[in-house]
C-alpha cells in the first residue's frame, strides 16, 4: 500500500530593480549593462573626431575614480563639453565594454551622465593648502 503525501512549497522572491543598484568601479565587469556608478573625473584626454555613416562624431577618453578604483570613461559629443576634470558625475544605465584589453565605461545610446557635484581638482586642492599655509604665517 502506497501513501501519497502532498507537499506545499512556499517560495519567497524579492523583486530587485537593478537600475537602482549603485555599483563601485571595482565591481564592474565586461559586457555589463544597466550600470549605475558615481565617481570623480580625474582627467579628460583631447577629443578625437571621426566620421561614421556620414556623421561627424567626437569622442574623448576620461578617467573616472571612486573609492574602489578607476576605469576609463568614454565621453561622446556634447558630454565632452559638459564635463571637466574634478566634476563628480553619476552614470545611469551605462555599459561596460572592453577595448584593447581594457575595461571601459560608457553611457552608450540609452544611458546618461549627469553632474552631481563639483569635486576638487588636484590643482585647486594644492592651491587651497598653500593659501591656508600663507594665512597662518601672516598672522
Amino acid at each position: 500500500m502506497q501513501t501519497q503525501h502532498q507537499v506545499t512549497v512556499k517560495i519567497l522572491c524579492k523583486k530587485v530593480n537593478f537600475e537602482e543598484v549603485k555599483l563601485k568601479i571595482s565591481e564592474l565587469f565586461v559586457r555589463q549593462g544597466s550600470v549605475e556608478v558615481e565617481g570623480t573625473i580625474k582627467e579628460i584626454n583631447e577629443p578625437r573626431t571621426f566620421n561614421k555613416f556620414g556623421r561627424e562624431l567626437r569622442v574623448a577618453d576620461a578617467i573616472l575614480e571612486d573609492d574602489s578604483g578607476t576605469i576609463k570613461l568614454t565621453l561622446w559629443n556634447d558630454d565632452i563639453d559638459n564635463f571637466k576634470t574634478g566634476d563628480r558625475v553619476k552614470i545611469k544605465n551605462g555599459y561596460v565594454n572592453e577595448f584593447q584589453g581594457e575595461k571601459q565605461l560608457t553611457s552608450g545610446k540609452y544611458g546618461k551622465i549627469e553632474k552631481v557635484g563639483k569635486g576638487e581638482s588636484i590643482e585647486e586642492s594644492e592651491a587651497a593648502e598653500e593659501s591656508e599655509v600663507t594665512e597662518e604665517i601672516e598672522e
